[in-house]
């Protein structure tokens, strides 16, 4: 269902520079773009376009909402969050991984690579992972990473650092 407090928000621009081909008018990739984003489905968001005379399948919806790096905003119900970073590998190159899991059932809420680790790497990391869950009372879960205890005791969320044990 349509969830209209979404849609109340302060609505930005979205920049539509991703689009190759204009078969499809601006104005209708932003209205599937942002049907979507407020809680349609994909198929739903393509019958609503349909209904203004532009014909799009729900795979081209999900393709404009990849391209523009968009998402739905979810609401996390658990009260926890077990956030971590990782140095890895790849290609012969560190890169840091970054992820938030729920403790309760385990699943990957969100994850995030960066080339570098740093308390910006690590703002930008919590800015995505707030943006796309509206964490306003969450508590996050914690070990000794270097950045994560100190950036977020600095940006004002409430934290519990568990050095080692079960997050």
């Amino acid at each position: 269902m349509l969830d209209l407090e979404r849609l109340s928000e302060c609505i930005t621009w979205i920049d539509l520079s991703f689009v190759e081909r204009r078969r499809t008018p601006g104005w209708a990739i932003q209205v599937g773009i942002r049907c979507h984003l407020a809680g349609m489905s994909l198929r739903d968001a393509s019958q609503f376009l349909d209904e203004l005379g532009v014909k799009r399948s729900h795979v081209a919806v999900h393709e404009w909402v990849h391209k523009a790096d968009l998402q739905p905003i979810s609401t996390v119900t658990a009260d926890q969050l077990a956030v971590d970073e990782k140095m890895i590998r790849l290609n012969g190159q560190d890169h840091w991984l970054y992820g938030a899991v729920d403790p309760q059932t385990n699943e990957i809420c969100h994850v995030s690579l960066f080339p570098t680790t740093t308390k910006q790497t690590t703002r930008w990391f919590l800015d995505e992972l707030h943006r796309r869950y509206q964490l306003d009372d969450v508590l996050f879960l914690v070990d000794d990473a270097n950045y994560l205890g100190p950036v977020l005791a600095e940006d004002g969320y409430r934290f519990q650092m568990i050095p080692h044990g079960n997050r």
